[in-house]
């Protein structure tokens, strides 16, 4: 059915994953670059949930701003429902595809991004940095000794993403790009989640603002779902990767690192979960810790 003249036309899976990565790379923000690296065109990429990070940041995000009571319970167990009909019957109703994602952060909207960023802080260092995988820190920073940029590339809101990268000393990150007017988030993205195809799209776009040469750069994820951007780069390395992932990696002769030992990797199978997600799994807990304090 042809939409009427003055409506605008939705965009599809690949136009939003486009605006989305592109929206990335323009709010991108160099954050301890070096000043003249020794090979301007090479760089690294670095997903952060289960990759530099044991388990997923939205998660750690949603979990630390509930307790400080950021958004009710009524709030995060909407945008948890939403998100669990979206995963039933969304791709039948192209209402709801577009409802459910903008969903995904639509708790911090009526918040300011000041407030998210002095509680991002606070966040990270109570749940995230005891999180941060040695081995896969010191990835980045052999990339950083070699006089290359490092990035983060994640479906965690920039503001966030901005943080960790700050944190842990690298170049910058690419991060969701939650649309805000007058320093006030409206619950809408710019775009998509960074998110699979999304990824590659805004390192494309870095790549073309820096002069990169992508086939000189190296990209690091855990999960298939980032194959978009780990085919983009000459040196892709699957870490802590799951098992279509790893399957991908040997067959195609790419490096493979895994940092779980024992119960962590049981733990972080379980964990593991994107921002699309990020919602309903916050959600999860909520109703435990609410059935927790009636009991």
């Amino acid at each position: 059915m042809v939409p009427p003249p003055d409506r605008p036309r939705r965009l599809n899976l690949q136009q939003r994953s486009r605006l989305a990565g592109e929206a990335a790379a323009a709010a991108a923000e160099v954050e301890t670059a070096l000043a003249h690296p020794a090979d301007p065109r090479a760089a690294a990429f670095f997903d952060v949930d289960n990759t530099v990070m044991q388990g997923a940041s939205i998660f750690h995000l949603a979990r630390g701003l509930y307790r400080r009571k950021f958004f009710t319970t009524r709030d995060l167990v909407g945008a948890a429902y939403k998100q669990a009909y979206f995963r039933i019957a969304g791709v039948e109703d192209p209402e709801h595809v577009a409802e459910a994602r903008n969903s995904a952060l639509a708790f911090i909207a009526g918040h300011t991004v000041q407030e998210l960023e002095e509680l991002g802080e606070e966040i990270f260092d109570e749940a995230m940095a005891h999180r941060i995988w040695p081995g896969t820190r010191a990835l980045a920073q052999m990339h950083l000794d070699q006089g290359q940029r490092v990035w983060l590339v994640t479906a965690a809101p920039i503001e966030i993403a901005g943080l960790i990268a700050r944190r842990l000393g690298l170049t910058g990150a690419l991060g969701t790009v939650a649309e805000h007017v007058d320093g006030v988030y409206t619950g809408r993205l710019v775009g998509d989640m960074l998110h699979g195809p999304a990824k590659a799209e805004a390192i494309t776009a870095l790549a073309e603002r820096e002069g990169l040469d992508l086939a000189l750069c190296s990209a690091y994820s855990d999960s298939a779902n980032d194959l978009p951007m780990l085919g983009l780069v000459g040196d892709p390395c699957a870490i802590n990767p799951d098992a279509r992932l790893r399957a991908h990696a040997r067959a195609h002769g790419w490096r493979i690192r895994d940092y779980r030992t024992g119960r962590k990797a049981a733990r972080a199978g379980i964990v593991v979960g994107s921002a699309a997600t990020g919602a309903a799994i916050a959600g999860a807990v909520v109703r435990r810790q609410v059935r927790r304090h009636h009991s």
